[in-house]
């Protein structure tokens, strides 16, 4: 796997679409499920470790196990958000992800960024083909590790 300099946040930015919206024309809340989980997995990519090529190669993969959410404010259609993903905490065998989405601030208007939801994540890594936990690879595991501040 590559080695690329952790970094202690990832920022996914997302538009709003139509698609995303209830019949009020705010973002149905599922809707916010999806966006957290593309922050994560890009923020894995971004690290080096396609989820597909840690199937394929090593025989894991990172699976939802629990999740809290706070809903504070709605996303209405064309809001350009960013998803804010932290780790939490990590483990040999899952990672806990503290993850936000906020409403990008205007630049012209001296606005800042507005904070829409909170939440934790708890992602456990398990063998696919068991269905069983698995402790991660090292190298995963001490990357996951260091983007928390303490060492593996």
């Amino acid at each position: 796997m590559p080695n690329k300099p952790p970094r202690a946040s990832f920022a996914l930015p997302i538009r709003v679409y139509y698609e995303d919206t209830d019949a009020a024309g705010v973002v149905y809340y599922a809707n916010y499920l999806r966006f957290l989980e593309r922050a994560r997995t890009e923020w894995l990519r971004a690290l080096g470790f396609e989820q597909k090529r840690l199937a394929e190669e090593l025989g894991i993969a990172f699976v939802a196990r629990s999740i809290a959410v706070d809903y504070l404010k709605p996303a209405r259609l064309d809001d350009a958000l960013n998803v804010v993903s932290e780790i939490e905490s990590v483990g040999r065998a899952q990672i806990v992800f503290a993850q936000r989405v906020l409403r990008a601030g205007l630049p012209d208007s001296g606005q800042g960024a507005e904070l829409l939801l909170t939440s934790s994540m708890r992602i456990a890594c398990i063998e696919p083909a068991a269905m069983r936990p698995a402790a991660m690879p090292k190298d995963i595991y001490e990357t996951f590790k260091a983007l928390t501040g303490t060492r593996a």
